[in-house]
């Protein structure tokens, strides 16, 4: 399921048109980023927490030369599931 057809169903859930349900899904995710952008957790109880997490500098290898380079460490995005969202998967 992409961006629209996540507005256009919960469009149908809401009651809201999909322009308008399309609007808040931008807000929402651009809220997202701003905040875990600036290191800070996102909780939606029984959904799940939007968060960064570091990858510590390490060791690769080159696949298409076979040699062995540094991979330097970064933040990354990560998205812990909640129990409610576990739980509807099982």
């Amino acid at each position: 399921m992409n961006k629209a057809e996540l507005a256009e169903e919960a469009s149908g859930k809401t009651g809201l048109t999909k322009k308008v349900t399309q609007n808040v899904i931008d807000a929402v995710i651009e809220t997202i980023g701003d905040t875990i952008s600036r290191g800070e957790k996102v909780t939606l109880v029984g959904f799940g927490t939007f968060q960064v997490a570091s990858r510590k500098a390490r060791r690769g290898v080159n696949p298409r030369t076979r040699e062995s380079i540094n991979i330097p460490a970064k933040k990354v995005p990560k998205f812990v599931p909640g129990k409610t969202l576990k739980e509807k998967i099982d």
